[in-house]
C-alpha cells in the first residue's frame, strides 16, 4: 500500500481538545470485520463484548512533564526545551528537542527553576535535536513534575493546565518513560477495569514507552521504505503467561491501543505465542501484516498518513476501516488523542 492510500480530509472542528468527562463517556464505534458492520455504543458499555477467559493487554507506561522552559544565559532568551529520552542516568545525560534551535549551541547552558536546575547542551543530533547533561539536586523526575507541563499532541492547539497531568494519563499508568500517552488507553476507568476483572478477564499489562515518534510524519510514498524511531518496551512472565493461556483456551486478547498491539506482535514466538523481552522495538505495522498475538483491537481516531491508522487498517482491512472513518466524520465524531475510541472485532 501507499502513503497516500491513508489520507483523509478531516474537520478541524472534530479534533478533541478536552477528554470526554466521565472518560468512559466517550463514543465506541465497533467494526465487526466477519460481516463488515458498524455499530455505535458507549464505551462504557465494551465490556458486552469480552466473556470469561478472554484478557486484555494495556500498556502501562506513564507520561512525564517532558516539555519544560527555561532561560538561556547571559541573553535569557527563552528555550523551550522538550525531554525524549534519558541517555545515561548516572551522568543525567538526555536527547531533546530545543525551541527556537538557532539559538542553542553546544557548551550552551540553559536554567530552569531560577536556576535551580540547569542543562548544557554537549552535542546536536538533528536540526533541533540536542544532547544535554542536566545538573541538579534530588530526584529528577520528581522536579520536573513540579516545573514541566503535560507534552499534549501539537494539534491540541492550547496551553497545557494542571488538569491534563490527570487527564493525559491512563488510570493505570505505573511505569514513567513516555512523551505521549497511549491514548487508547485514556477512556478506561478503575470502575470499568474491575467490571472486566470479574466478568473473567485477565489483565495483561506490557509497557512500551512511546516517544515523539508516534507523530512523526510519513514522508516516503513507499511504505517499505519507511524507519520507524526505535521505543523501549517490557514484557513480563507473568503477562507472557496470561496472553499464553488465553491463545491455548482459543479466547481472545483484547489489545489496547497500537502501542500495545506493537509490544506484543514484537515479541512472538515461531508458534504464535508470546514470550518475555525487555528491549527496543522498531516495529512498523502497516497491511498486510498477519497478527499472531491480536485478536480484538481497542483504538482511536488517529490522524492522516500516520502509522498509527496505517496499523489500525492493517488490522480491520483498509477498505473497512477507512468507510468507517468516513461515517464518523459525518456522525461528528471526536478524533485524536483526547478523541473517541474504536473497537475492531
Amino acid at each position: 500500500m501507499k502513503l497516500s492510500d491513508f489520507k483523509y480530509p478531516l474537520p478541524r472542528n472534530l479534533i478533541a481538545k478536552q477528554p470526554a468527562n466521565p472518560r468512559d463517556h466517550s463514543r465506541l464505534m465497533v467494526l465487526n470485520r466477519a460481516d463488515e458492520t458498524i455499530s455505535e455504543r458507549k464505551f462504557n458499555e465494551i465490556a458486552d463484548y469480552f466473556q470469561k477467559g478472554d484478557c486484555l493487554a494495556i500498556n502501562e507506561t506513564r507520561v512525564f512533564q517532558a516539555r519544560l522552559y527555561g532561560k538561556k544565559e547571559k541573553t535569557n532568551a527563552k528555550i523551550e526545551v522538550f525531554l525524549l529520552r534519558e541517555l545515561n542516568a548516572e551522568e543525567n545525560i538526555w536527547d531533546v528537542i530545543v525551541d527556537p534551535a538557532r539559538k542553542v549551541r553546544i557548551g550552551n547552558k540553559i536554567y530552569f527553576d531560577d536556576g535551580k536546575l540547569w542543562c548544557e547542551v554537549i552535542d546536536n543530533t538533528t536540526s533541533r535535536g540536542r544532547t544535554v547533561r542536566f545538573n541538579h539536586k534530588g530526584d529528577f523526575f520528581k522536579i520536573i513534575d513540579r516545573i514541566g507541563l503535560t507534552p499534549l499532541p501539537h494539534y491540541i492547539k492550547r496551553d497545557a493546565t494542571n488538569k491534563d497531568k490527570e487527564s493525559y494519563q491512563t488510570v493505570y499508568a505505573r511505569v514513567v518513560g513516555a512523551v505521549a500517552a497511549p491514548t487508547a488507553g485514556l477512556h478506561f476507568t478503575k470502575a470499568l477495569l474491575k467490571k472486566l476483572e470479574a466478568k473473567g478477564v485477565k489483565i495483561a499489562p506490557v509497557v512500551l514507552h512511546i516517544g515523539l515518534g508516534t507523530f512523526r510524519t510519513v514522508e516516503v510514498e513507499d511504505l517499505t521504505k519507511h524507519k520507524m524511531d526505535s521505543e523501549y518496551f517490557e514484557i513480563s512472565s507473568e503477562t507472557a503467561n496470561i496472553i499464553n493461556k488465553t491463545i491455548d483456551s482459543k479466547h481472545n486478547v483484547f489489545v489496547v491501543g497500537t502501542s500495545t498491539c506493537r509490544a506484543v506482535e514484537s515479541s512472538v514466538t515461531v508458534d504464535g505465542h508470546v514470550k518475555p523481552a525487555r528491549g527496543w522495538t522498531d516495529k512498523f505495522i502497516f497491511p498486510p501484516f498477519s497478527f499472531k498475538v491480536t485478536d480484538r483491537l481497542i483504538t482511536n481516531f488517529h490522524l492522516p498518513e500516520s502509522t498509527l491508522l496505517m496499523l489500525a487498517g492493517a488490522f480491520a482491512g483498509h477498505e473497512f476501516l477507512m468507510h468507517g472513518y468516513k461515517k464518523a466524520i459525518k456522525e461528528g465524531y471526536r478524533f485524536y488523542s483526547y478523541g473517541d475510541a474504536m473497537l475492531i472485532v
